[in-house]
């Protein structure tokens, strides 16, 4: 049957599609003859970045992604990793960056439901979520509205739905101005026996569409995704999905209903490029091809081109392979749940992807060529500019440690995120540990008595700005850290790349240290990657966000009674400093919050430090020994001592008279940001056993004083009171949040 065109293929058409001359021309040599227009459309969903990692796919591979606890690492839907006792947990973080800065709502819950999605395709139920949002400077014109709206549709997704949200991240910064950062991350829980893949088998079988009906919201999402911002961002708002919670949690029962029967062969949600990407991949994964048919396509729109159809983004969408002799009974399941069942085409064994549409092919294309053989490339790099050593003698004391101190604590990068949290459901499936605040999430694995899970999400930006390397190895290690804090030992992780425009070398350089980092953190603590997303061209108008490296991991805690929190200390505790005296100033929040500078080289990682002190921390959680424990990151020892009392309610009177007479500034021992390193609180009569165990493992410690009263005091350094703090830092959220809301128009 011969293609078709009604459209002209011109070369601003081709570049509206995303697509290079030299790529358009890698088209023409592949198929012999000019593209349809639906063509056009699928290679430009199939090849863009976004679902192509064209620009990362050669670095990626030099990510560790294999261990002895891995079932499934990167390729598939999510990543899934054994906990015993049959168990598994299924998971991934991915972005939604771009749709959530065009409409934030919708932008911000579609990400929610999509990693969702890619969770329950696995056969496993979600039991866990997390965010890490990323928004301009509080002062800009958006990032109220933005704000409010991500916020407000995280929450109204992930509560409608059912699923706890844990943890997560909040954070401002002038480089986030055009481009805010989505990052969406999901956990559910499976049967090590029963997982479901999406590599199609079998010739002849139904192509099975599940789910809601298809739509034009979100034609070109992924395309849109893997391209900078310009002056004409408003123009993309009809690129963003429109999301059904309520839909998803059906689609969920259906699909956990249906994988009970045998039914399943292969299955695959819709997410980016839609109907494309799902049937594509699913066939080549298979070495099949792959026939559909339109006309058979459940649709809420009239009119749809066989464009529009192949490029929807429509949500709550699933493509399957179904065994034939299942027909009845799997549709009669999804039927049941109000859902719609179709069978839109079949396997075939020529490696083709041929699409009808009304009575005509409209597509015929090489189905290998298209998912697994898109352009790669390597593209020119440039090893980034390092800062050179800042001695703490450089930067300058605070003329009041105190008020120093109250303005880390009420800033925006480190005040309370209550005003988040509370407006998600952290308690729904009543499984949830800890609430959100503290190191991690953690949540039982229900039905085992005495088995969680824990949850992290962890960046600096700031340093990966300064040494994309060290950076990138920090968010490995502090991930490591807050999962280690509450008795968890780290299992694997995920990661969510995001960075500027990758054609240009200094970008490019940013990103190929960064994941040179990862990868070297990820080998030395047992901690692979399993699954994850780049998101590249977070630029507006030629200006490039900070780059955010996002690593969220999951750790095992056998014994969920044997936990630590950061807010367990008791009157009369003894309050220690594991893994020594830090005086690291640069680029610290101290230097940017306080001081107003970006200055020096970020802290350096040891990752062989790292794992010693982790380790013994661990084993101290789960011997009982520590009543409470948080890792000590951005702010430095003072501000995770404030934390500390705050959560606990409780003051502290400490001294670091030593350490200063050793010759370190007090400036740089209070705010300092050397890594590898927490506080304990332990009662009184194990002190002094815990201190032994730490000099005979090697550890440095420092005896700090004791928890009581009503005060943080530090020598006569600093003097606060609980309720001083506390107003700092849970203040500036909601009074900023209280201010007038910008409208996305006046914004803009």
């Amino acid at each position: 049957m011969t293609i078709k065109n009604s459209i002209e293929i011109t070369p601003d058409l081709i570049e509206a599609h995303g697509l290079k001359p030299d790529e358009y021309q890698r088209i023409l040599n592949l198929i012999g003859r000019e593209p349809s227009f639906t063509e056009l459309g699928i290679f430009s969903a199939m090849w863009n970045e976004h679902c192509s990692y064209k620009s990362s796919k050669k670095w990626l591979r030099t990510l560790p992604t294999t261990g002895p606890q891995v079932i499934q690492g990167p390729g598939e839907n999510a990543g899934v990793v054994d906990i015993g006792d049959g168990d598994c947990v299924v998971f991934k973080m991915e972005s939604h960056n771009h749709p959530s800065y065009i409409e934030p709502y919708q932008g911000a819950a579609t990400g929610v439901g999509g990693i969702l999605r890619d969770v329950f395709t696995m056969g496993a139920r979600p039991i866990a979520a997390m965010n890490a949002l990323r928004f301009g400077e509080p002062d800009h014109a958006k990032t109220r509205h933005l704000v409010a709206g991500v916020v407000a549709g995280v929450g109204g997704y992930g509560n409608s739905f059912g699923v706890p949200t844990v943890g997560g991240e909040v954070e401002f910064d002038a480089r986030y101005n055009g481009n805010c950062l989505v990052n969406a991350f999901a956990a559910g829980l499976a049967r090590t026996d029963a997982i479901f893949y999406s590599k199609a088998e079998g010739v002849g079988l139904p192509v099975v569409y599940l789910g809601a009906k298809t739509g034009r919201d979100g034609v070109g999402g992924a395309t849109m995704a893997s391209a900078e911002f310009d002056a004409d961002i408003e123009e993309k708002r009809p690129t963003v999905q429109v999301g059904d919670p309520f839909t998803e949690k059906c689609l969920l029962e259906a699909c956990l209903e249906l994988m009970q029967t045998g039914a399943v062969i292969a299955i695959q949600d819709m997410g980016a490029a839609g109907l494309t990407c799902s049937a594509v991949e699913m066939g080549a994964k298979g070495d099949l091809g792959i026939e559909l048919d339109l006309d058979k396509v459940p649709v809420r729109e009239e009119r749809m081109s066989a464009y529009e159809m192949m490029l929807s983004e429509s949500q709550e969408r699933m493509l399957m392979v179904l065994r034939p002799e299942k027909e009845e009974e799997a549709e009669a399941i999804f039927r049941k749940w109000g859902l719609d069942f179709a069978i839109v085409g079949k396997t075939t064994d020529d490696l083709r992807f041929r699409v009808l549409h009304q009575g005509e092919e409209v597509a015929d294309l090489p189905i290998k060529e298209l998912g697994d053989e898109a352009p790669e490339y390597d593209r020119p790099w440039r090893e980034p500019g390092l800062y050179s050593p800042l001695a703490a003698s450089q930067i300058a004391e605070p003329e009041n440690y105190a008020e120093a101190l109250l303005g880390l604590v009420g800033s925006p990068n480190h005040a309370s995120r209550r005003w988040v949290w509370e407006q998600y459901d952290t308690l729904i499936q009543g499984n949830s540990l800890q609430l959100p605040g503290g190191d991690a999430g953690v949540v039982r694995v229900e039905g085992h008595p005495s088995k969680a899970l824990a949850f992290s999400s962890d960046v600096t930006p700031r340093y990966c700005e300064a040494d994309a390397y060290q950076g990138g190895k920090q968010a490995v290690a502090e991930c490591w850290r807050n999962l280690t804090a509450v008795g968890a030992e780290p299992l694997a992780a995920t990661d969510n790349l995001n960075f500027g425009n990758p054609e240009r070398p200094e970008i490019m350089g940013q990103f190929v240290k960064a994941v040179e980092g990862i990868g070297e953190a990820c080998r030395v603590l047992g901690f692979p990657i399993v699954s994850g997303n780049v998101s590249l061209y977070n630029e507006t108008n030629g200006e490039a966000i900070l780059p955010t490296p996002t690593i969220a991991g999951v750790g095992l805690i056998p014994d969920w009674q044997m936990t630590a929190r950061v807010g367990g200390a008791n009157d009369g505790d003894a309050v220690i400093l594991l893994g020594g005296d830090g005086t690291h100033l640069g680029q610290s929040a101290y230097l940017r919050d306080i001081l107003g500078q970006a200055d020096g080289p970020p802290p350096e990682v040891d990752l062989a430090i790292e794992k010693r002190n982790g380790d013994f921390v661990r084993s101290a959680i789960r011997n009982g020994q520590v009543t409470s424990c948080h890792d000590i990151s951005s702010g430095g020892l003072a501000l995770a001592l404030a934390e500390m009392a705050l959560a606990s309610g409780k003051g502290m009177t400490l001294s670091l008279a030593d350490a200063v007479a050793s010759g370190h500034a007090p400036h740089a021992l209070l705010f300092g940001e050397d890594q590898a390193r927490y506080i304990v609180t332990v009662s009184s009569e194990l002190a002094n056993f815990l201190c032994m165990n730490a000099e005979g493992a090697g550890l440095p410690f420092r005896r700090l004083g004791h928890v009581g009263g009503s005060m943080l005091e530090i020598d006569d350094t600093i003097a606060i009171s609980l309720d001083r703090l506390r107003d700092a830092h849970e203040g500036w959220f909601p009074n900023y949040m209280d201010a007038p809301v910008t409208s996305a128009t006046d914004a803009a």
